[in-house]
């Protein structure tokens, strides 16, 4: 009996992985989907910075913001849930990226340092990803009515992922009169449950992405158009032209705290408001005369 409760276990695993890795694998459609054929997107290269030098930066702030993908104007960078052919969510994208291309780079451990000093392996990503309950009970095949612990699997997918952290710079490039902002680190949060399943309604940060070595895998990837399907734009084309709703979380400070730290309710998204009131007042001081 023991045997078979072990032969039993055993098959389900298998069954679950051979599932993992047919809802992974798209298959290819057997007629073209559309009528003609879409190659700017696959083809599309990252906007190259311009050339920024110590000695031209006369004023830099870092800040770090907050995505909320349950604002709709957030949902391009949300949806598709699942994958299609031509479209994926921006958390796929960097899950394919991490695991399977190796174009991504992920970042954890120590609290989910933003430094990007703890890379992570593929398995320890996977991991991350895929959890199995060994605690859970279903009915035994060879004994009807008596239950066995069973192995369930609980799979990060990108319906759970609410938040995004962006960490970026603001800066004054006097050579080129501009302030300028690039965009340094990404990450993705996911909503925290109880034991029951229920949601906490709080998000913790899974792992940081160097947002300048997934700018390539980003623009090569198509966003939802309202308007247009033929004027589609790229996860590049979303963060270089800002098209997105954000409020800050924190900003460079002596005491290396958030704004969550001392402030909180409505006066939280007041002060987000003034450090971005403040940089656009400093741009603004730069050129009133």
């Amino acid at each position: 009996m023991q045997k078979l409760k072990i032969l039993f276990l055993a098959l389900i695993v298998a069954f679950a992985a051979i599932d993992v890795c047919a809802q992974e694998v798209l298959k290819a459609p057997k007629y073209p989907d559309g009528v003609y054929t879409k190659e700017n997107t696959r083809t599309r290269r990252a906007i190259p910075y311009p050339t920024l030098r110590e000695a031209d930066v006369m004023w830099s702030k870092r800040v770090w913001r907050v995505i909320d993908l349950r604002e709709k104007i957030n949902f391009p960078l949300y949806f598709p849930d699942e994958k299609i052919l031509d479209r994926k969510s921006l958390f796929d994208v960097i899950v394919d990226g991490a695991t399977k291309d190796g174009t991504v780079t992920c970042f954890g451990s120590a609290a989910i340092d933003d430094e990007f000093r703890y890379d992570m392996t593929k398995s320890e990503i996977e991991g991350m990803l895929v959890k199995w309950d060994s605690t859970a009970e279903t009915e035994d095949p060879n004994n009807p009515g008596t239950y066995i612990k069973a192995p369930t699997k609980d799979e990060v997918g990108s319906i759970r992922i609410q938040q995004y952290w962006i960490k970026e710079d603001w800066f004054f490039d006097k050579q080129r009169s501009v302030l300028d902002v690039r965009i340094i680190g990404l990450c993705p949060l996911i909503e925290k449950k109880t034991e029951g399943g229920e949601s906490t309604g709080t998000c913790t940060p899974l792992f940081w992405v160097y947002f300048p070595e997934a700018r390539p895998v980003f623009a090569n990837q198509d966003v939802f158009m309202r308007h247009n399907d033929a004027e589609r734009r790229t996860f590049e084309d979303i963060f270089w032209k800002r098209m997105f709703s954000s409020y800050v979380r924190k900003e460079s400070n002596v005491y290396n705290r958030g704004i969550f730290d001392y402030k909180a309710g409505l006066d939280l998204l007041i002060e987000s408001d003034r450090v971005k009131n403040d940089i656009f007042t400093f741009e603004h001081d730069l050129f009133h005369f």
